[in-house]
């Protein structure tokens, strides 16, 4: 077998194959095989019937369609592996020669996962905010915590934001009750908003027994999007009691006997959550910085691909949560065309990484072990909320282990260009990265890593020392 590579464009190749007939003759007389099993020719067996005897009854041609179908995609994977190239989608197959007993010649088109030089990544620089738990943040943690222990009371007034209500609750269209629209006797916290636009607005200032009526659109059903009459009674305003912030409640709702104790927790919890906030923005701002070193080709059908699949999980997400691409591009203050650009924007960022990510990875000849893999794989069970055991069984099933591994070899290498980089806060201190825990807690150095760290200390002294005798000398 011979083959040639055309560059069609930095993500586009096409190979030309040339297959002696002496390497199609295997699959040739398979071919006859499968077609004596499948005809009746008086005078032979099933599945005995000459080649010749087949080439009258059936015709030749037929014969090399069923060995040319098993042949070139055997010949195509080996064509991809002699020149090196990793496809990206389906290949446009074309049979551009076929000498009977002599060549067969195709060619494929296919995407191809682009070349480019790899930067370097031991000198990127990046800045973060910095990590700062206000005052503000520990009471609203606070305030949260108090809530899970609030009681609630009737009170005789109208209610107002951050009352609990009891409601009844219908809808109509041109006097006709909307089906899936009625409800009664449904707790409502006012103010909490994404139910039914106007809600908040209409419960204000109504007091128990009242009733008031307002206009507003349906976000599902087979009415979306279009004007309906929602009539809303309260039969029950109540009002939270939360308990006093002292030493009692910090008993009741944890471990600790004094409140002092429980702020110092709350606000030590809060300070690793924001810990890894800052050390995932570090690793958004390393990428990014890499990314603007080196031009990516981006193939435009996996671009689409992802664009697609985005859009998909976009539309679900919003469908779940009772809200129309229009509501939402309303409350995010976007067009369409703002939404669609911001979207193709992030996919092909998205898409560059990848490639950029496994480039660093092949380079740096990282691999995965089972333990990574388990590892990988309870993490992703937990994430989706599924049982580990049926999540690996659904992965294997559908061969998406590949794609697990290189998502694990991603990480590997985003971790390594994260602790290669420099990163610094807003106020100039370095971000620790390397020792940092899921739990937000850094750990302590390692006998190893300070042992490293005294050798280079100790060989810069030594250079140094070195330099100032030979000044001396000079």
């Amino acid at each position: 077998m011979k083959s040639a590579v055309e560059t069609v464009s930095p993500t586009r190749a096409k190979l030309t194959v040339e297959v002696p007939f002496e390497e199609i003759q295997p699959s040739l007389d398979a071919a006859y095989k499968k077609i004596a099993q499948q005809i009746n020719v008086p005078g032979f067996r099933r599945g005995k019937v000459p080649p010749m005897v087949i080439d009258r009854q059936v015709g030749r041609g037929v014969v090399l369609d069923e060995a040319i179908n098993q042949v070139v995609p055997e010949k195509y994977l080996e064509a991809l592996q002699e020149n090196e190239l990793v496809p990206l989608a389906q290949p446009e197959v074309e049979v551009t020669k076929l000498d009977d007993r002599e060549l067969l010649e195709f060619t494929a088109e296919v995407d191809v996962r682009p070349t480019f030089e790899v930067p370097a990544y031991d000198d990127v620089t990046a800045s973060v905010d910095d990590v700062e738990v206000t005052d503000e943040d520990v009471t609203e943690q606070l305030d949260a915590m108090r809530e899970k222990f609030g009681t609630l009371a009737d009170v005789e007034r109208p209610a107002a934001d951050g009352d609990h209500v009891v409601i009844d609750l219908k809808a109509t269209q041109d006097g006709e009750v909307v089906e899936g629209a009625e409800v009664s006797g449904m707790s409502y916290q006012v103010g909490r908003g994404g139910m039914i636009d106007g809600l908040d607005e209409a419960l204000t200032g109504v007091s128990a027994g009242e009733e008031k009526t307002f206009t507003t659109q349906l976000v599902g059903g087979d009415l979306v999007g279009q004007d309906v009459e929602v009539a809303v009674k309260v039969t029950q305003v109540q009002e939270q009691e939360l308990p006093e912030l002292d030493d009692e409640f910090a008993q009741l709702a944890s471990e600790f006997d004094t409140l002092e104790e429980l702020t110092a927790d709350v606000k030590e919890r809060l300070g690793r959550g924001k810990r890894l906030e800052q050390a995932a923005a570090a690793r958004d701002a390393v990428l990014e910085a890499l990314l603007e070193r080196v031009e990516i080709p981006l193939p435009d059908s996996v671009v689409t691909e992802e664009l697609n699949s985005r859009r998909q999980q976009i539309e679900q997400q919003l469908a779940m949560a009772g809200m129309t691409m229009e509501k939402y591009l309303d409350d995010e203050e976007q067009t369409i065309d703002e939404f669609e650009a911001d979207l193709e924007k992030r996919v092909r960022d998205a898409v560059a990484a990848q490639f950029l990510l496994d480039e660093i990875a092949k380079r740096e000849e990282f691999g995965v072990d089972q333990g990574e893999l388990s590892d990988h794989l309870i993490r992703r069970a937990q994430q989706s909320g599924q049982d580990p055991q049926q999540f690996a069984n659904h992965m294997f099933e559908h061969n998406h282990i590949p794609d697990l591994v290189q998502e694990i070899l991603r990480g590997k290498a985003l971790a390594t260009i994260v602790e290669s980089a420099t990163v610094t806060d807003g106020s100039g201190n370095h971000v620790e990265l390397k020792n940092l825990q899921p739990d937000g807690t850094i750990m302590e150095p390692s006998e190893e890593d300070e042992a490293t760290e005294v050798e280079a200390t100790d060989e810069v002294e030594a250079a140094e020392e070195s330099a100032d005798e030979e000044k001396a000398e000079a």
